[in-house]
C-alpha cells in the first residue's frame, strides 16, 4: 500500500506479504510508474530514502514484507552541489569562511545528506592522504536554503567551543542584505522582540512571553519601485528573526512566501527570498586577530536591483 502526500512530497510505502525479492530501487519505481528507476535512483543516492526510519543510500538493498518506506522529494536539482575555491572567502588552519550559493541546504534533511552544504564541506575537507579521517567541522550557524552569503565554520577542535562563545557573546557582527516589499519611511530602526515556533503552523512569531529575545537593527540604503533595500545587522541570531520582524512590521522581505511576501515584484518573478548574508566582524577564535570578511552578493540579487532601476551598483561593491 502506498500513501503520497503532495503537500509534503513524501512517498509513504508499505512492503506487502505478497512482495517477491526485488531491490528497493526496482520495488519503488514499480509502486509509483510516474517515477522511474532512474529518478529514484539519484534519490536513494542522494539520502531522500528512508527505510524503517532510518535513511537507506543502497539501491540493491533486498525489501522484505513489512518494510515501512518514506521516499522525501523536495522538488531541487538531484545533482549534488560541490564546493570549490570559488566559495571560500577565507580559509586557514582553524577556520572557514564560505560564500553559500542561495537553494543549498546547510545541513542534512530527509529528503537528502549528499550535496548539502554539510556533506560538501566534509568531502572539500578530507584529506586525500588519510581516507578514513573524518574532517574536523564545527557548524555553529544556519542559513536557510534560499539564503545566500557568508558562513563561518570551525575546522580544528581548538576553534569550536570558541567559535561557538563568539556567536553566542554578541560581539560578533553580522550583517545582512535585504530587499523587503513596500517603501520604509524611516532611515534606521530597531525592532526586538521574543520569538517563538509556532507548533500549528512551524513558523516563527514574536510573542508577549515564552520566546527567546531578538534584536534586528536596519539602515535603508536605496528606497526602489515597490520596495526598499535594507543593510541589517543582527546582535541575536534566531532563527528566521530577519524575515519575522519586518514582515511584522508590513515589509516582508520579497519573495517570502511563508511570511507573506510574494513571488514577484512588478513585472519581475522572484525565485526565492531576497536575503544575503555579507559581513561578519569578529575576533579569530584562536589567534584573536581581528577577521573582516565579506561576500559579494548573489548573482541574482544583483540582477534584480539593477532590473528595479538600482543605478549606484558601485554602492554595493563590498558586498
Amino acid at each position: 500500500m502506498a500513501c503520497f502526500n503532495k503537500k509534503q512530497q513524501v512517498i509513504r510505502l508499505t512492503v506487502p506479504a505478497s512482495s517477491c525479492r526485488e531491490h528497493l530501487d526496482q520495488w519503488v519505481s514499480d509502486q509509483h510508474a510516474e517515477l522511474s528507476r532512474t529518478l529514484i535512483r539519484k534519490v536513494i543516492d542522494i539520502g531522500g530514502a528512508h527505510l524503517n526510519g532510518r535513511r537507506l543510500r543502497k539501491c540493491s538493498h533486498i525489501v522484505k514484507p513489512g518494510d515501512q518506506l518514506e521516499i522525501f522529494l523536495d522538488q531541487q536539482p538531484l545533482t549534488p552541489f560541490r564546493l570549490d575555491d570559488s566559495h571560500i572567502v577565507f580559509k586557514d588552519g582553524y577556520v572557514l569562511a564560505i560564500n553559500k550559493p542561495s537553494g543549498i541546504e546547510s545541513q542534512p534533511t530527509p529528503a537528502r545528506y549528499k550535496g548539502t552544504l554539510y556533506e560538501a564541506l566534509l568531502l572539500y575537507l578530507k584529506n586525500p592522504y588519510r581516507s578514513l579521517d573524518k574532517p574536523e567541522l564545527g557548524m555553529v550557524q544556519r542559513l536557510d536554503r534560499e539564503t545566500s552569503g557568508l558562513m563561518l565554520f570551525s575546522i580544528h577542535c581548538r576553534a569550536h567551543k570558541a567559535l561557538t562563545d563568539l556567536f553566542q557573546s554578541r560581539t560578533m557582527v553580522k550583517r545582512y542584505m535585504a530587499l523587503v516589499e513596500g517603501s520604509i519611511v524611516e532611515d534606521e530602526g530597531t525592532f526586538e522582540s521574543m520569538l517563538a515556533r509556532q507548533r500549528r503552523t512551524n513558523l516563527m512569531k514574536s510573542v508577549m512571553r515564552g520566546g527567546k529575545d531578538a534584536i534586528t537593527r536596519y539602515r535603508t540604503v536605496a528606497r526602489l519601485d515597490g520596495c526598499t533595500l535594507v543593510d541589517v545587522e543582527i546582535p541575536t541570531g534566531r532563527m528566521h528573526q530577519i524575515r519575522v520582524h519586518f514582515s511584522e512590521a508590513g515589509h516582508p522581505l520579497v519573495g517570502d512566501v511563508r511570511y507573506g511576501g510574494h513571488d514577484h515584484l512588478g513585472d519581475f518573478s522572484v525565485k526565492r527570498t531576497m536575503l544575503h548574508s555579507a559581513v561578519v566582524l569578529c575576533d579569530h577564535p584562536v589567534t584573536a586577530k581581528p577577521l573582516t570578511l565579506k561576500a559579494p552578493l548573489a548573482e541574482d540579487f544583483k540582477r534584480l536591483l539593477l532590473a528595479l532601476g538600482w543605478n549606484e551598483y558601485d554602492h554595493l561593491s563590498a558586498y
